[in-house]
């Protein structure tokens, strides 16, 4: 009895450092892919994005082969075709996007009227209102809500005490 346990444990220790070090073997490879997928989630380029595309989808698929070659073995064949595949999917994709919308012009305006922006005051009032109003520092670039709110309330104490003092 003794050594059917033996034997289950062996066998059972033989399979499992197989696969963990397969799981080493690949880590690295892994890592990388991880790597690739940060940088995807920050901000970059249309060109850029297109290269992260293309590294990730070979890293992947040498992460991927690297994981299975122990269990399953592709041919040749498959391989090649997969390969194949890939590369007229990417080609599709680049043409379709980056060729039809580089060549738009943008115009910033569309109308020809008038611009008309309203504010609280005007004539001298609007510019006795531009001398007396002092924005924080913070203000000038806000770059969370909280300080965005402070900003808000800033200038509508500012604008009450500007009426209170203010006389025509």
């Amino acid at each position: 009895m003794n050594i059917k346990m033996i034997l289950v444990i062996c066998f059972i220790t033989l399979f499992s450092n197989g696969a963990i070090a397969g799981k080493k073997r690949c880590k690295s490879l892994l890592v990388k892919l991880q790597n690739i997928q940060a940088q995807q989630r920050q901000g970059y380029s249309a060109k850029k994005g297109a290269s992260l595309q293309a590294r990730l989808e070979k890293m992947r698929d040498k992460w991927w082969q690297c994981e299975n070659t122990s269990k399953y073995s592709q041919s040749k064949k498959k391989q090649k075709n997969k390969i194949k595949l890939h590369k007229a999917i990417n080609k599709r994709v680049k043409t379709n996007t980056y060729t039809s919308n580089s060549h738009k012009v943008v115009k910033p305006f569309t109308t020809s009227q008038a611009i008309v922006i309203k504010s609280r005051f005007k004539g001298k009032k609007q510019q006795a209102w531009l001398n007396y109003y002092q924005q924080p520092k913070k203000c000038n670039r806000a770059k969370t809500t909280q300080v965005f709110a402070f900003c808000v309330e800033n200038k509508a104490i500012q604008q009450d005490e500007f009426v209170r003092q203010y006389r025509d």
